[in-house]
This record gives structure tokens, C-alpha cells and sequence, in this order.
């Protein structure tokens, strides 16, 4: 794992402190498999918010929807 990797799992972490332990190691797990597309999913949410002025939780459900496929695909590969 590189820097970069290892410091995207640190902001994610940072990010879910509120979640259950559960969804976070779930999700740290999609995480290590492919850090590329989360980095691509958050920026596109940094700039539709800065940007486009959505709210977070409206561009994270946009953005999402736009990469459900490739989502859907790490989670095939989890199990």
C-alpha cells in the first residue's frame, strides 16, 4: 500500500467515525481493492458541491448512482 493509499484509509476512517464498526470495515475493505475509484467518487463530490452548490448528501447519492455498477462489482468480489 502506498502513501496515498494509506492516507485516503485515514481521511475515510476519519470521515465515519460515526458509522457502525461493521459498515466501516466493510467499507475500508472496498476501499483497499480499488482506491482509485473512491479518490474519483470523492472528488467528483468535492466539485458538484464547491461548484455546483448540491448539498453533500445530494451529490454523494448522485455520484453514487453514477458509479453503481463498478460498486456493485467490488462488492461481487468481497464475497
Amino acid at each position: 500500500m502506498g502513501i496515498q493509499d494509506f492516507l485516503l484509509q485515514q481521511v475515510a476512517k476519519a470521515k465515519m467515525k460515526d458509522v457502525p464498526k461493521e459498515q466501516q470495515e466493510m467499507f475500508l475493505t472496498l476501499l483497499k481493492k480499488d482506491p482509485q475509484l473512491f479518490k474519483k467518487i470523492g472528488e467528483e463530490i468535492d466539485r458538484r458541491v464547491k461548484k455546483g452548490g448540491e448539498s453533500q448528501m445530494k451529490a454523494g447519492m448522485e455520484v453514487m448512482k453514477k458509479y453503481r455498477a463498478e460498486l456493485a462489482a467490488l462488492l461481487q468480489d468481497k464475497k
